[in-house]
């Protein structure tokens, strides 16, 4: 059974942007990317939590992040998953984020510094995949890391990316669809 979307809407509602922003503080509230370092952002509120909505979280989820940034994706992530596995590249951002999410008390988090677009194959399958930076191409490795029945979030695409939603049936057979026009940082 999916998450009720009023109860994440709820929840995103009081989550505190600022706590995941060193600089810029100030411009929380406003649905729009900001820099937190290292060539890298925040994205807007909206588009977070609408990526969230479209990966159609169920509690029983075990989900893979990548992209964990400031955490601020990971913490809608985690509150309505039961496992969250996230991965980030840039290890000052790693710890920074771990260091917040622990803060707020999430314990169902594992982290891993590391190269997203190779998932985190140890701990596969996933049942949900949620790609917070843009992939030139569809990276095979995360389509074969998604449990059957599975769902993944992606930007994929060159300056301006596309969000695809891909889904994979029972039987193994996979999906694509393109929902909208989104602008992300590259994947590294």
């Amino acid at each position: 059974m999916f998450v009720d979307k009023d109860k994440i809407s709820a929840f995103y509602n009081k989550l505190d942007r600022s706590f995941f922003m060193e600089d810029n503080k100030k411009f929380a509230r406003i649905d729009a990317p900001f820099s937190i370092g290292y060539g890298q952002t925040i994205s807007q509120p909206s588009l977070v939590l609408y990526m969230t909505l479209l990966l159609e979280l169920e509690e029983e989820s075990k989900v893979l992040e990548i992209g964990t940034g400031s955490g601020y994706q990971s913490a809608l992530l985690a509150e309505f998953s039961n496992e969250l596995y996230t991965v980030e590249v840039i290890e000052p951002l790693y710890l920074k984020a771990k260091e917040r999410l622990k803060k707020l008390g999430y314990r169902n988090i594992r982290y891993k510094i590391g190269n997203g677009s190779l998932g985190w194959i140890e701990e596969a399958p996933f049942d949900r995949i949620m790609v917070t930076a843009a992939a030139t191409t569809m990276p095979n490795a995360l389509i074969e890391q998604l449990a059957p029945n599975g769902r993944m979030v992606i930007p994929v695409g060159e300056f301006w990316q596309r969000l695809i939603v891909v889904t994979k049936d029972e039987d193994g057979s996979v999906q694509f669809i393109d929902d909208i026009a989104v602008r992300f940082v590259r994947l590294v």
